[in-house]
């Protein structure tokens, strides 16, 4: 064999393996990739999860902060714009709430309830709390009117026609309760403490859980929850007192702010895992799909009408409303 020949026949022989070579790389890629596939679809791959974190913390942040500058806005305006933007959550939370209600094969009474909803906070707006009694009555009595006169109508869809907007909307004007003891600045700012702790409290106890939960808070009702994010989640709303009383918001004094604020992060908590009792009770992950990465407005709100009511107890028992 010639030179040239054999330069040939090793120059073949070398492409053979290399082609070879090539030949087992894509067969472990593909071996590889296979073994993956049911992770893959899991979408259990730690590039999937650290993508879907990403996406899912992005859509939480972006939709949150649109809500809050929002209602910020709504507030720094005065009571009366405040009022619409409670009324219009309390309404969203009610229609939530009466769709969930529907699904355990309930069916109360939503023109009733609905209406409530918008006229609870209106009431206390222009009438105070005589015009809040007025529309409690009348909403007992038109749910009353309405049993009687639907022979379908049970007891259980009675109960939730009244309990609808009384939970969704008879608490969450307290937040139109605390704004309009002060038109002006010390109203709006006494307000956004109000809220603003509410909200730090649930971003805190998100971050602090996700991140350092090991000991479940509640886990047959929402499994995600820690006990160290409750208490990191206390803590955060609990800054945001002290801070009022630090600016001497309506003469809130420090050993007001602390138990206040205490008391406010527990009863948001409280009001948080009651409203996943009720997703549980009905089979559903979220109340609707309003608010990409927190839900329906009744997920993004349930903290807020326990704390808000609290504050607005509180607030009156001190004299500072």
């Amino acid at each position: 064999m010639s030179g040239n020949e054999e330069e040939n026949a090793k120059d073949r022989k070398a492409c053979h393996d290399g082609a070879a070579g090539i030949d087992r790389g894509i067969d472990r890629l593909e071996e590889r990739r296979s073994s993956k596939a049911g992770k893959r679809a899991a979408g259990e791959l730690r590039g999937q999860r650290v993508r879907g974190g990403a996406e899912k913390v992005l859509a939480r942040t972006t939709s949150g902060a649109i809500y809050a500058i929002l209602v910020l806005v709504c507030i720094y305006l005065g009571p009366f714009a405040t009022t619409l933007i409670v009324a219009a959550m309390a309404w969203l939370c009610c229609s939530e709430f009466f769709r969930m209600a529907r699904m355990t094969g309930r069916m109360p009474n939503e023109i009733v309830g609905l209406t409530a909803a918008v006229i609870f906070p209106l009431a206390e707006l222009f009438g105070g709390h005589e015009w809040v009694f007025l529309a409690v009555l009348l909403l007992l009595g038109s749910c009353a009117i309405w049993y009687v006169a639907t022979p379908r109508a049970t007891v259980s869809d009675v109960a939730l026609s009244v309990f609808g907007p009384l939970y969704t909307s008879l608490m969450f004007s307290c937040i139109v309760l605390i704004r309009q003891c002060d038109p002006g600045y010390e109203g709006a700012l006494l307000t956004v403490g109000v809220m603003g702790s509410v909200w730090l409290n649930d971003a805190t106890a998100y971050f602090v859980g996700s991140r350092f939960g090991k000991h479940k808070l509640a886990p047959r009702i929402s499994p995600h929850k820690s006990i160290e994010g409750f208490w990191g989640g206390l803590a955060g709303g609990l800054c945001v007192w002290i801070i009022v009383a630090l600016l001497g918001v309506r003469g809130i004094e420090l050993a007001d702010a602390i138990p206040i604020g205490l008391l406010v992060g527990v009863s948001g908590v409280i009001g948080d895992l009651f409203e996943s009792r009720i997703k549980r009770g009905v089979g559903v992950k979220d109340s609707g799909n309003l608010m990409p990465g927190h839900g329906g407005m009744l997920d993004r709100s349930d903290s807020m009408l326990f704390a808000g009511a609290v504050a607005a107890l509180l607030l009156l028992a001190e004299g500072i409303i």
